[in-house]
């Protein structure tokens, strides 16, 4: 009976499944922080993605590992580009597959931020001489201390960027481009690079509100992203910003968005749940890796019931207004919903 009058149905059909691609083959690297994550290999890759379409999941989406990064993201659009490899692999092997390509730049620079990265130095006002140095390495280094650094993200020149990332991937057969990097303006501008190269069908699902959260912890682990200094308060949002997040969301769609998306999921279901009534767009939510870390940690402490606790965290965002959920539970949460 309380299957016949449940209010909010869960399904696989509903689920798209992360999968963080590397060099090389035949290889399965767990990630420490996420258990049962890994890095995979493009052969490998096509393995899981077998795997969890055969459950009842429609999509994956693919993050990429580099064998080198530089300050032009080089390895986010070159033609071949480890996620473009994944992508051509997946396309001839699962054809059905419907593969989404994260247009993100932060794991292919090499100082780990979402867009270019430019640094501004001025001198400090004069004051009193507090430090006398001993040598010349004294000297230097207080020559330095002097000098007040800042860094701020180019945001236009990182459009071009991820237009030309987003080119490439659909060329290299994804079907879905989602730009995940934050930066002002970057749904046009892939809209416009896009609709410039023969691509106009390709739908763009945008990472419209994306907070500047302290859950992207593990994911950084698997996919090397760290920010090598500062952080990205600058760009991704403030977590006390709900109709900010509105705004944000409303301005994506006007750019030309197809589907919009909140992340992190669980800590924002009100987000969730604003942006289901006010907007009619397809709305995705991305229980991210700290949620996941989170909840095998303490199953693996036996505080809590895993599976339990798993569907039900994803029942929440899905009752809260989500009609697709990314999320790294995906294998097992078709497999309990079997």
């Amino acid at each position: 009976m309380r299957n016949l009058v449940r209010e909010t149905r869960l399904t696989p059909e509903s689920l798209v499944y992360p999968l963080f691609v590397c060099p090389d083959k035949g290889v399965r690297r767990p990630v420490s922080s996420m258990p049962g994550v890994a890095n995979l290999s493009v052969d490998e890759l096509v393995k899981e993605a077998r795997e969890a379409h055969g459950l009842g999941i429609p999509a994956v989406i693919l993050f990429g590992l580099p064998e080198k990064k530089d300050e032009a993201a080089t390895g986010a659009w070159e033609e071949n580009g480890i996620v473009q490899q994944a992508a051509r692999a997946l396309k001839r092997e699962l054809p059905e597959l419907l593969v989404i390509g994260d247009v993100c730049l932060c794991e292919y620079m090499s100082h780990g931020h979402c867009g270019v990265v430019r640094s501004r130095t001025r001198q400090r006002p004069p004051g009193p001489r507090v430090v006398v140095a001993k040598s010349a390495q004294a000297a230097t280094a207080a020559a330095a201390e002097a000098m007040a650094q800042e860094f701020e993200i180019a945001n236009d020149e990182t459009l071009e960027i991820l237009a030309k990332t987003a080119v490439s991937l659909v060329h290299a057969g994804v079907d879905i481009v989602a730009p995940s990097d934050m930066m002002d303006g970057r749904v046009a501008a892939i809209r416009q690079a896009l609709d410039a190269t023969g691509s106009s069908n390709a739908p763009i699902l945008s990472y419209a509100a994306k907070f500047a959260s302290a859950f992207y912890g593990p994911f950084r682990e698997a996919a090397d992203s760290a920010p090598q200094f500062g952080d990205r308060r600058s760009y991704q949002m403030d977590a006390a910003n709900r109709r900010e997040a509105m705004r944000e969301i409303a301005l994506d769609l006007e750019e030309g968005a197809d589907m919009i998306m909140v992340k992190p999921a669980l800590p924002y279901l009100d987000v969730i749940a604003e942006a289901r009534r006010r907007f009619d767009a397809p709305l995705a939510a991305y229980q991210v890796s700290g949620e996941y870390a989170m909840i095998h940690a303490a199953a693996q402490n036996n505080w809590i019931d895993r599976e339990r606790v798993m569907m039900e965290s994803l029942l929440a965002i899905k009752r809260a207004g989500a009609d697709v959920i990314l999320t790294y539970f995906a294998k097992d949460a078709a497999k309990a919903l079997a």
